[in-house]
């Protein structure tokens, strides 16, 4: 990435891939300072690119009102422009159910996107019908966009592999789902962009346990506080409506333990899927009751 990154001609264009570096990366801090100086810039994709970065980046911070401040630069212009705004409007208000008002379909102006935001766009959809429930759906725009992609885009391919981890798990297809979830890390690994796998952490239902705590355990200890600063962030911002501590003080483990449970896993399942104990798996069940009231 740094390499690519250091090759670039235009200071501008250097300074904005900076920036996401930083945010993909895990380093919030420097991604809102550098993020802050184009979020008026008069080139689209990079004042774009900011918004969306300024965002993310002050959610984990649990800057929710800088985050919320963040989308407020998207405007309507060329078709491209517009292309560009409702991708940004679009992915914020899939993955943080933030209301933005009437947004026109994504997908009648995915063509209008260069390759690696169209992927990434691709990502968003999958999400959304991952959010309806529709698993096989979801995983249909997945496999195709993998399929029919012949370079790389590392950004879009790890958001793109860990949403076909997630719908896999959802269908009960465990290898199927540890499959995607290794391409996303492999490809995630040699430049440590982690933050994707820390965002999707309660929605892998204990991937990243069992695929590579035991392996890689200082990444994955980075990864878990990426997890809690975005989901402490990320329950503030989504919807004020509800009570927002209401799963604060469950670690990362109980949290997984719950989702499975959710979902219809036995105790039995639960243990195996996650390389512990049935007694184990009782005790954070009864720690998550406990916490919750139930």
């Amino acid at each position: 990435c740094l390499h690519l990154i250091d090759s670039l001609r235009d200071d501008a264009i250097k300074e904005m891939a900076y920036c996401e570096y930083y945010y993909f990366t895990g380093q919030h801090d420097k991604a809102v300072n550098l993020s802050e100086l184009y979020l008026n810039h008069p080139n689209t994709m990079l004042r774009l690119s900011a918004c969306l970065i300024h965002t993310f980046a002050n959610l984990s911070l649990n800057r929710i009102n800088a985050a919320k401040g963040g989308l407020k630069s998207l405007k309507k212009a060329d078709k491209q422009t517009t292309a560009m705004s409702i991708f940004v409007a679009v992915a914020a208000q899939t993955l943080l159910h933030l209301p933005i008002g009437e947004i026109p379909p994504l997908e009648d102006y995915l063509t209008e996107l260069p390759i690696g935001m169209r992927l990434w766009g691709c990502y968003v959809l999958a999400h959304e019908a991952y959010l309806k429930q529709e698993y096989e759906k979801s995983l249909g725009i997945i496999e195709t966009c993998l399929t029919l992609t012949t370079k790389t885009y590392p950004i879009a391919m790890i958001y793109l592999n860990l949403m076909g981890a997630m719908d896999a798990m959802n269908l009960r297809k465990e290898d199927i789902a540890k499959k995607y979830f290794m391409d996303a890390w492999l490809m995630a690994k040699p430049d440590s962009l982690i933050e994707g796998i820390g965002e999707h952490h309660g929605l892998l239902q204990g991937l990243i346990e069992t695929c590579i705590r035991n392996d890689y355990p200082e990444d994955y200890q980075k990864i878990i506080q990426i997890t809690y600063q975005f989901s402490y962030g990320w329950r503030r911002i989504h919807n004020p409506a509800t009570d927002e501590n209401i799963a604060d003080n469950l670690t990362t483990m109980e949290f997984t333990i719950a989702m499975l449970a959710n979902r219809g896993w036995t105790n039995t399942e639960i243990a195996s899927h996650l390389n512990i104990t049935v007694r184990t798996v009782k005790q954070h069940l009864s720690s998550i009751f406990n916490k919750l009231n139930i």
